[in-house]
């Protein structure tokens, strides 16, 4: 399947995933709510804003495997969450709904108690995923990405994206701002190999043409992108790049390590550069989301925050903050170094 620029300014569902070109233009297309509920970050006090919702309902696979095992580490929970992850990114959801609904019907015509519990698990977990993902396309959220990354003072930018997975946002950044640079960093090598690897090549980023100043489609192939395997702590370079990019990095940490974290932004920004990052909103659904899907998502430390928390993080770290606001499920900061 190729995605032609003729196809601009359309949606459309594919069994994966939404495919949204709906051009930035549009009204109340690309929506990123700029906040503006701080005015000054400096008055702000944690008494004020209370400490970040954790969740704590874990994955089976992880507490199975901690009963063998022991704790299980940070990495190896990544290792978890990533296949688990990937596994639900290629379902023909769709396809694998129906099927469930089948296996539902079929074990309550015969009374099969635990088979029914089983199967309403399974036939609510894909229902989720497939509002979530596919028809509200609240992960990826291409158009609030869009309207946060938009209006950054880079042409040609290197792009450094900490924590990357299969490194959408940046796939997103470059097509907005072409003709630089991505080097796309995590520690988990499956990352590089099967969500960053499998990555579709079809998948249609909506951007700029640096010629003519208007919308273009890009495609991974298209990119300039290099994926370095490796912990974050061991990266050799020093203050080069335009963005430093993280999304859903910062709330996988507990406090005391927060200020570490804010420091890998910092470290690797060029005098001027931008750290441009999300984490998951704290709301209802949001819960909801995590405690249906606990045995998909929740093998590692997680909270939920507001973006007066996450601002506050994030000033608090020495940085100034730029816009403040939040998208679909997520908030959005961007921020430079004081």
């Amino acid at each position: 399947m190729s995605i032609s620029d003729v196809e601009l300014g359309t949606t459309r569902l594919t069994p994966n995933y939404r495919i949204d070109l709906r051009n930035p233009g549009n009204e109340q297309l690309d929506r990123f709510i700029n906040a503006n509920l701080v005015s000054d970050w400096s008055q702000l006090t944690w008494k004020t804003v209370g400490k970040p919702y954790e969740v704590k309902t874990m994955a089976k696979s992880k507490q199975e495997w901690e009963q063998q095992n022991g704790h299980m580490s940070v990495k190896t929970s990544w290792e978890f969450f990533n296949r688990s992850f990937h596994e639900w990114f290629v379902k023909d959801v769709p396809e694998e709904l129906s099927e469930a609904k089948k296996k539902l019907y079929k074990h309550l015509a015969r009374f099969q108690v635990h088979e029914v519990k089983e199967a309403l698990g399974e036939t609510a977990r894909l229902s989720l995923w497939n509002y979530a993902h596919r028809i509200q396309d609240g992960i990826w959220d291409p158009r609030g990405k869009r309207a946060l990354f938009q209006g950054l003072d880079i042409r040609k930018p290197r792009i450094l994206f900490l924590g990357a997975a299969e490194g959408y946002e940046a796939m997103q950044l470059h097509a907005m701002y072409p003709e630089g640079e991505v080097v796309m960093v995590d520690y988990d090598d499956f990352c590089r190999t099967d969500r960053f690897g499998h990555f579709p090549d079809s998948y249609p980023f909506l951007g700029a043409n640096p010629a003519t100043g208007q919308s273009q489609v890009w495609h991974k192939s298209q990119m300039n992108i290099h994926y370095l395997v490796d912990d974050i702590r061991n990266l050799p370079f020093g203050k080069e790049f335009d963005i430093v990019l993280s999304v859903g990095l910062l709330e996988h940490f507990p406090d005391e390590f927060k200020p570490e974290v804010m420091d890998w932004h910092r470290k690797f920004l060029k005098p001027g550069g931008y750290a441009v990052m999300t984490t998951p909103r704290v709301q209802l659904r949001s819960r909801l989301f995590y405690t249906i899907m606990a045995d998909v998502m929740n093998h590692t430390y997680r909270e939920l925050m507001d973006v007066r928390q996450m601002g506050l993080y994030v000033y608090e770290s020495g940085f100034d903050i730029l816009r403040h606001g939040y998208i679909k499920v997520h908030n959005g900061i961007v921020a430079k170094p004081r």
